[in-house]
């Protein structure tokens, strides 16, 4: 088949801990056709979306990890599968390449289907399930969060299109600061805050679980770094083995379904405890990690669920 990525710069992947890598790696393993481009080389030009990239293959090297060809434009209606692996914020450039990329619907199988991923940000999916996840509010309004605060004491507030554990804050019952954070977000933002409950056992790891066509696959730990309270590992959580526990099954069996029907093919979810925090379907991250803890070829799950869409 014809691939099409649509990332962030390829050349400055992890290449032992990059999923889009990882993907590409396993394409090219299956004998499938590499093309790269960036999200601003994406257009809608008279009638047609195309893009302007490079043929490409990869390469396990640090540092070096993609042989990229001249830059050329195609159309892409004439790939096989366009994957949608730029990492958020979900801002409107990602928003703006999810509706062109929603043309080629009928024409090119476009993963995880863009019209759910707009529809369905991580951090608002979630409130489709309110039994399974914590206490929540998403509210721009100070009174409104201050009432919630009120209500829960210890609470996290974080950015609701934010990613990467960027601009997460703990603020315990005896915290001064909610006014004036509020006051610096507001300030550069129009967007709301997500504010939940916290969760006391996010200090026992943030359990990341990939789900491959809408079933669990396996789970990542991640712990949080000593005085942190994100669990992320971009800002130095750390990934231990772990396995599904019966919470995580049901919490899979509920979301399942849904995610399968919308298209959305490889998905991470976030577990804290009993509890389900994030859906990710933007640009879900862990296939690497799952891979070393549990020797299971999760890519080739992927690309197996996406070639019988094909």
């Amino acid at each position: 088949m014809k691939i099409a990525f649509q990332m962030d710069p390829i050349g400055v992947v992890d290449v032992n801990a990059d999923s889009s890598f990882r993907l590409a790696e396993e394409a090219q393993a299956r004998g499938h056709s590499l093309f790269f481009y960036s999200p601003d080389k994406l257009a809608y030009d008279e009638g047609r979306v195309t893009a302007r990239g490079q043929d490409m293959s990869v390469q396990r090297i640090a540092g070096d990890p993609a042989i990229l060809g001249p830059e050329r434009e195609v159309d892409l209606a004439d790939f096989d599968v366009v994957w949608l692996r730029q990492d958020p914020p979900f801002d409107m450039h990602y928003i703006t390449s999810t509706h062109l990329l929603d043309r080629l619907n009928g024409q090119a199988l476009v993963v995880n289907d863009p019209f759910w991923v707009r529809n369905y940000p991580e951090k608002l999916l979630v409130l489709d399930f309110p039994d399974l996840t914590p206490p929540t509010t998403i509210a721009r309004d100070l009174d409104t969060i201050k009432a919630f605060k009120s209500r829960h004491g210890d609470i996290i507030l974080k950015p609701l299109y934010g990613n990467g554990g960027a601009g997460v804050f703990r603020l315990d019952a005896n915290d001064r600061n909610l006014t004036s954070l509020h006051e610096l977000f507001t300030g550069f933002s129009r967007e709301p805050l997500i504010v939940q409950k916290f969760l006391p056992d996010v200090s026992n790891g943030d359990k990341r679980v990939i789900l491959v066509d809408g079933e669990p696959v396996g789970a990542i730990n991640r712990v949080p770094a000593k005085g942190e309270t994100r669990s992320n590992m971009h800002v130095g959580g750390r990934p231990e083995k772990i396995g599904l526990s019966e919470r995580d099954l049901e919490i899979c069996a509920a979301i399942g379904p849904l995610l399968k029907e919308k298209g959305q093919i490889f998905v991470g979810i976030d577990v804290i405890g009993d509890y389900l925090t994030e859906i990710n379907v933007t640009s879900p991250t862990g296939i690497q990690e799952l891979e070393r803890f549990d020797g299971v070829n999760i890519a080739e799950k992927i690309w197996q669920a996406i070639e019988a869409r094909v």
